[in-house]
């Protein structure tokens, strides 16, 4: 069992990244909906393209935004984000270049904060991570995921991150134990991304039975807004997400499914991103 360390960031204040993303989430709790959080995988088909893409998620609903950062060995993806991935590098893609699109995002769309997820070996490698973690602050992140980093591990590069003004999103699963959901909710900042099923990303016909009572579950304990993802991909998802209590609604691989196997049908991945911010309406509205 993996020991827990007393931490002292238990209450602490929030970061300028986590009072936007406060913000983007009390936006969207006062007209009546569930946060929607969409995603695309920078470089995706190539940089240009990315950023057309981002721009259209965006501007049809999203209040916060995700961007993943092309990995050669990205262990939390299913087979949808894998090929997005290998293709970003393929054509180019490089740490470099996706710290130029959050830029670039941040620039054209000031008002939806920007998560970029990545991995260890990404943002930290043999060092501490402050690099890292500043050129992303300084690009326009609110906040950063780093996918295979657990938070007792990962607590120095969260207190660099935050000297920055970002947060780390913290991740919690269905086979996270109960003491440890609720030590890891304790000192989430930002948001608590909360994932729905045992498995890798992919969009899924249906969600996990017992989502419900995980959400119930998570949002007891959390200190932070929680924002469910993983398997989302239809209107019918975020509706059941949203009326099970979820703050926020993340959806990937339906979108990088959306832009079509050349991943560039923009117009595609716009009705389908208004599709689901339109379901992410709370009951009684």
């Amino acid at each position: 069992m993996t020991a827990v360390l007393e931490l002292p960031s238990v209450g602490r204040p929030p970061t300028p990244g986590g009072r936007r993303i406060g913000a983007a989430f009390e936006r969207a709790r006062s007209q009546g909906r569930a946060a929607f959080i969409p995603y695309v995988v920078a470089g995706y088909p190539d940089a240009s393209a990315s950023f057309e893409a981002a721009l259209a998620c965006i501007d049809a609903g999203a209040d916060l935004f995700e961007i993943g950062l092309p990995y050669s060995d990205p262990l939390a993806d299913g087979a949808t984000m894998q090929r997005a991935s290998a293709a970003a590098l393929k054509a180019g893609a490089t740490f470099d270049g996706s710290l130029e699109l959050v830029r670039r995002i941040a620039a054209a769309r000031p008002d939806v904060p920007l998560v970029p997820m990545g991995y260890a070996n990404q943002l930290i490698g043999g060092g501490t991570g402050e690099e890292g973690a500043r050129r992303l602050a300084e690009a326009g992140a609110a906040a950063v995921i780093v996918a295979d980093l657990t938070p007792n591990e990962g607590e120095p590069f969260a207190a660099l991150a935050r000297d920055h003004g970002l947060e780390v999103i913290s991740l919690v699963a269905p086979t996270t134990p109960p003491e440890r959901r609720r030590w890891i909710a304790e000192r989430a900042g930002g948001f608590l991304y909360c994932v729905s099923l045992v498995g890798v990303t992919g969009a899924r016909r249906s969600l996990p039975r017992q989502v419900a009572r995980l959400i119930r579950e998570v949002k007891a304990v959390s200190t932070v807004p929680v924002a469910v993802g993983f398997g989302v991909s239809r209107p019918t998802h975020v509706r059941q997400l949203a009326n099970a209590g979820a703050d926020g609604v993340i959806v990937a691989s339906a979108l990088v499914d959306a832009l079509g196997l050349d991943g560039r049908d923009i117009a595609a991945l716009s009705r389908l991103v208004a599709d689901l911010r339109d379901a992410s309406a709370t009951p009684g509205e």
